[in-house]
């Protein structure tokens, strides 16, 4: 074999690799599974437990508009945790177009796919298996106060 033939099959065997690993970041662009941008949608929602109302706004996700599909909900919603409260809901919700994050913070409104239910973080956090849906808009001081609920949940 020349060395011609041996650089032209080591370029491209290196430039076959790179396109290789650079593959799925493309793809995963392009399929809508990158949630670490949401794009925000325009559906609000109140939380309401204890007297303690919050407000959150939807990302335009499947699983964001399958909640909303579901709203108005009575159930309950309970501490886990030191970091969050969570809320089990009648169903799980559609975990087409989920995808992992990295910039998990307070505030966030979450669906943990293994268990089925809302999880709404007041404190930091890093778990798999959550589907981000929306932001609360005010802030989530209601979720300081420790306890088991009745909440309501619906579009407003």
């Amino acid at each position: 074999m020349s060395m011609t033939s041996t650089f032209m099959s080591r370029r491209a065997i290196l430039g076959g690799a790179l396109a290789a690993a650079a593959l799925p970041l493309v793809a995963q662009g392009q399929d809508g599974h990158n949630s670490t941008t949401h794009k925000v949608s325009d559906v609000r929602i109140r939380i309401d437990f204890n007297n303690l109302p919050l407000t959150a706004t939807l990302f335009d996700n499947p699983s964001a508009r399958d909640l909303a599909s579901m709203l108005p909900l009575n159930l309950k919603i309970e501490d886990y945790g030191r970091n969050e409260k969570i809320v089990y809901l009648p169903r799980k919700l559609t975990e087409e177009g989920s995808g992992a994050f990295g910039n998990e913070q307070a505030g966030d409104l979450c669906y943990f796919k293994p268990w089925g239910n809302l999880a709404l973080f007041y404190a930091d956090y890093r778990w798999d298996g959550l589907i981000r849906l929306g932001r609360f808009d005010d802030g989530f001081e209601p979720l300081l106060v420790r306890g088991a609920y009745p909440v309501r949940i619906e579009r407003i």
